[in-house]
């Protein structure tokens, strides 16, 4: 009988970074022999509490896959039944995501119900401890989950730091973030304009194109980066930042800021949902990758930009500098708009090939079998 991980953590038909994640981190476990069931949400949000306009994949279901949607995050009788479910089935190591406090008494709860066995190890890996966004509440329910699990990975120094203010002694390992390889080779750049423009986004051949990609919310600071492009500068070079994600938020304060920068020329907006299918058009049409943030622990958009192997631009705030070593696989700047685009001008002058060596040699940290290993050795 193969031994048993069990993923607790959004999955398929649930999308979106995370999905997306425990997804690939599954295959990884199959691959090393193990079973690894997902349990995903039947509800995860509340529809008042989701700030886009779906959380449902239009994707077809990923193959080879099992994923159950069975937890409801606000259902105190469903977390005791979802807690025993796991408690009879007694896989060795369970791998929970952490990534907002609303979900701390849902996950701690069934993790509670799992621990009478006395015998499954419960791993969190916990993409925050301490929330972009705060809330009441928020330290009373990472408390309660966090009391609830064995070991914990990190994949920041910021987080790491975050959780040793909550659990100082339990032990916890941080772990670079594996690239997001399932969304193919990377293409040629010409390909992948072709194909945007194929899809409506109207992107020349020898055009200079940054990226933004990913849910738009206030932290990311798309708006400095808005006010970067307002840069003479930038205009003189007739640079484009090509914006591919939905709105978290309410998209008028930002339509409003392009209108009085007078920018709209230099943008490429598709700003809704972009499905897997098209994510490795978007960051092979690019040159470089921009992630303007106010603040940051890790970032999905950074192993996906390590896998294709796009310069990055980010803010000197968080885990990011040390996941962009600077002027190695790309530019290090403050989050204001003056700064952006010096980085902007810089990273032009110096060219993406100028970032290519040390990029294919970065990314060889970047591997899944090396969490894979760093959460058994916790369970251990």
């Amino acid at each position: 009988m193969k031994r048993t991980v069990v993923i607790i953590g959004p999955g398929y038909p649930l999308r979106g970074g995370l999905a997306t994640f425990d997804q690939r981190l599954a295959r990884e476990f199959i691959a090393e022999g193990y079973a690894c069931p997902i349990y995903s949400f039947s509800l995860q949000y509340p529809d008042f509490l989701f700030p886009g306009t779906t959380q449902y994949s239009t994707d077809p279901p990923p193959e080879g896959l099992t994923i159950l949607s069975r937890i409801n995050s606000i259902n105190p009788f469903n977390w005791w039944a979802v807690g025993e479910e796991l408690r009879r089935l007694r896989p060795e190591v369970i791998v929970v995501r952490y990534w907002l406090p609303l979900m701390g008494p849902a996950l701690g709860t069934i993790l509670r119900r799992v621990r009478k066995n006395h015998y499954t190890k419960i791993i969190a890996i916990t993409d925050n401890v301490i929330p972009h966004e705060k809330r009441p509440g928020d330290t009373p329910f990472t408390r309660y989950f966090l009391k609830a699990c064995d070991g914990f990975i990190t994949m920041s120094e910021k987080v790491m730091a975050d959780l040793r203010t909550f659990q100082p002694v339990k032990p916890a390992h941080q772990v670079a973030h594996p690239l997001y390889d399932n969304f193919g080779a990377p293409i040629a750049q010409s390909t992948a304009r072709q194909a945007l423009r194929d899809k409506g986004v109207a992107i020349e051949d020898n055009a200079r194109v940054l990226l933004f990609f990913g849910f738009i919310r206030k932290y990311k600071g798309l708006d400095i980066v808005l006010e970067a492009m307002a840069d003479p500068r930038i205009g003189d070079l007739g640079i484009k930042l090509l914006v591919a994600g939905e709105f978290y938020e309410d998209a008028a304060p930002y339509h409003e800021l392009i209108a009085r920068l007078g920018i709209g020329e230099r943008l490429l907006l598709r700003t809704d949902f972009i499905p897997d299918g098209e994510v490795r058009d978007y960051l092979c049409a690019a040159d470089a990758v921009i992630q303007p943030y106010r603040n940051a622990t890790q970032s999905g958009v950074t192993p996906l930009a390590y896998h294709f192997e796009k310069p990055m631009i980010v803010s000197n705030v968080g885990g990011l500098p040390a996941l962009v070593p600077h002027e190695k696989v790309g530019l290090v700047a403050e989050p204001e708009p003056k700064a952006m685009a010096d980085a902007i001008l810089r990273f032009f002058v110096l060219g993406g090939s100028y970032f290519l060596p040390a990029l294919q040699s970065e990314k060889e940290k970047y591997s899944w079998n090396r969490l894979v290993e760093t959460i058994l050795s916790l369970a251990k």
